[in-house]
């Protein structure tokens, strides 16, 4: 109950110095800002703490560009678990989809942090769709998510599908997907999406569940169809696909973040200072611009906000885990 005062305490002082200046917030900008990144360099999420990091420089928080370190592996948990024994002054951070605090809880019994009292949410930074895409494995008449489960269903040893991690909000789409239509749809995990994308696109796996950003430029190609977004309305960066809700499968929709988070006892005022330089960064026009090429929408948040999102996914995604039956030891 300690900790959740503290930490609802942190939450609620941030929010107020949020509403002052960022001078105001922290009296002096830190030399060097650190922001791990727990997948590969190159996918969607991997620009927004680029893109992020470049924009802290000059900043009422941090002198320079924040230097990205990328720990990938174990479905995001290498940052997270890095996060939690780093300084709690602000000089360094955490980029995450909501996956690896929202969700990662109901699945490992042994999880090496807790959110709740391990981190203090930042800000949203980013929103992303994810999207089900097929290759050259699957016949080129497979067009829709109902044409895919036809497919599946007649041919059940190829019919496989790539997330980029187990555990991972994709794996669940791509779980649920199969569960509540009667397809057995094999799950192959990878260490991030640009693997699984490479494999679908060279016919090694039929499909993939990602961050719909990811299948972009594969997709403007040919190389690969991508089938359905998983937004309440149509990406705008693919408004010819339509979303899983209009063919049927409204369960599916999901719209997951990328959030920063900072490690516990981080000061009010230092999570003030970064979230008035995380939200400024992500307003400009280049950011923006830059996350839109990988799918990505901008989209800035308080802490409390982030704080509230955060528990909203946990208590949905809980039962359909149950439901799905994957545990870490699946």
């Amino acid at each position: 109950m300690n900790t959740r005062r503290h930490f609802l305490h942190t939450l609620g002082a941030a929010t107020a110095l949020g509403a002052l200046s960022p001078l105001a917030a922290l009296a002096q900008a830190l030399e060097q800002v650190k922001i791990y990144y727990g997948f590969p360099a190159g996918s969607a999420g991997d620009s927004v703490a680029r893109r992020v990091g470049e924009k802290l420089a000059g900043s009422a928080y941090s002198r320079n560009v924040a230097v990205v370190e990328n720990k990938p592996g174990a479905g995001g948990r290498i940052a997270l678990e890095t996060l939690k024994s780093a300084p709690a002054d602000g000089s360094v951070l955490a980029l995450s989809p909501f996956s690896c605090t929202s969700i990662y809880p109901h699945i490992y019994s042994k999880l090496s942090y807790d959110p709740a009292k391990d981190f203090v949410p930042v800000s949203i930074a980013a929103v992303m769709h994810h999207g089900l895409a097929v290759g050259p494995l699957v016949p080129p008449e497979v067009r829709t998510v109902k044409d895919f489960l036809a497919w599946a269903k007649a041919n059940p040893n190829q019919a496989s599908y790539g997330s980029p991690a187990a555990g991972s909000t994709p794996h669940f789409i791509g779980a649920l997907l199969g569960l509540n239509n009667g397809v057995d749809l094999k799950h192959v995990p990878y260490r991030g999406s640009i693997p699984g994308v490479t494999d679908v696109v060279g016919g090694q796996i039929a499909a993939m569940v990602t961050p719909s950003g990811d299948f972009i430029p594969n997709h403007k190609a040919g190389k690969l169809r991508l089938l359905a977004t998983s937004g309440k309305a149509r990406s705008p960066f693919s408004p010819e696909v339509p979303t899983f809700a209009e063919q049927g499968f409204a369960e599916l929709t999901t719209e997951e973040w990328f959030g920063f988070y900072a490690p516990a006892r981080t000061p009010a005022s230092v999570v003030a200072a970064a979230n008035a330089a995380i939200n400024a960064a992500i307003k400009e026009k280049v950011v923006t611009d830059s996350l839109a090429v990988v799918g990505l929408i901008a989209q800035g948040s308080t802490a409390e906000e982030m704080a509230r999102s955060q528990r909203a996914e946990a208590e949905r995604w809980g039962p359909l885990v149950k439901k799905i039956g994957f545990t870490a030891d699946s």
